[in-house]
């Protein structure tokens, strides 16, 4: 184990042998740091951080901080839990939980860029971007390989579906479906996040798919539900069983098409 002498590990810390711990750096009571993490310099990790292998917490950061919500007390506190595999760029901040017993939830290979903000209750997938000071408000979801620009900001609440991207400086009041691209004051739908699709490996036939479901859904002028059942029907595939189920599962209602 590599720990800094100016570094506090309090007694209650569980830090792997193979962890190494950063000048200045405070790793409370009852948290733990899982192997061959890196905690860089004057890095806060609080007591009800969880933390697998292979993460790297850089500058600044603070994981597990009290969530900032006035009805929050300490006998409410709910556990932050981080997968493998993170980064966690300088001065990045992500919450306790509050409201939930699972409390605030990290998977694996997500990158978050300075400043950005995960809020307390917040699930985040796997491979999601965050770029700088992009924010999560509470009890906000976020899918798997989705790309948050820098100055996003959402809503309470939302969920972000998989493989989408929102645009710089976009404020995100309801859920965004998968696979598209949100941009504007208040976020809109412009189109197919088609880079990220191939990049994901998405066929041309699979894209195509994609793009014929929303426009039935935006553009046909039928009803929701029967323009679910419709997409169903005639474009077959598991896309669009993604699709219509983040559609029917969502409670704040979805984002418009531009």
């Amino acid at each position: 184990m590599s720990i800094h002498p100016t570094a506090i590990v309090e007694d209650g810390a569980l830090v792997d042998p193979t962890a190494q711990v950063g000048p200045y750096s405070i790793i409370e009571s009852g948290a733990v740091v899982g192997p061959e993490c890196i905690i860089e310099s004057c890095v806060r990790i609080y007591g009800a951080t969880r933390m697998g292998r292979g993460n790297r917490v850089c500058h600044g950061a603070t994981l597990g901080a009290e969530p900032q919500d006035l009805t929050y007390t300490p006998a409410k506190s709910r556990p932050l839990t981080i997968g493998d595999h993170n980064h966690f760029k300088e001065g990045v901040n992500v919450s306790r939980g509050v409201k939930t017993e699972e409390g605030t939830q990290i998977g694996s290979h997500n990158y978050f860029m300075s400043f950005s903000h995960a809020g307390h209750d917040s699930v985040v997938g796997d491979y999601n971007i965050l770029a700088n000071t992009a924010t999560l408000a509470g009890h906000v979801e976020v899918e798997h390989h989705v790309f948050l620009s820098g100055q996003t900001a959402v809503h309470q609440f939302c969920r972000i579906g998989a493989y989408a991207m929102i645009a710089g400086v976009t404020g995100v009041p309801q859920d965004v479906p998968p696979f598209v691209i949100a941009d504007g004051h208040r976020a809109r739908i412009i189109g197919l996040n088609t880079v990220g699709l191939r990049r994901g490996g998405f066929s041309q036939e699979a894209r195509s798919s994609i793009k014929a479901v929303y426009r039935l859904i935006f553009r046909s002028g039928l009803r929701l539900a029967e323009a679910l059942v419709q997409a169903e029907r005639h474009h077959p595939g598991p896309e669009t069983d993604q699709i219509v189920r983040f559609i029917q599962s969502s409670r704040r209602g979805l984002i418009s098409f531009a």
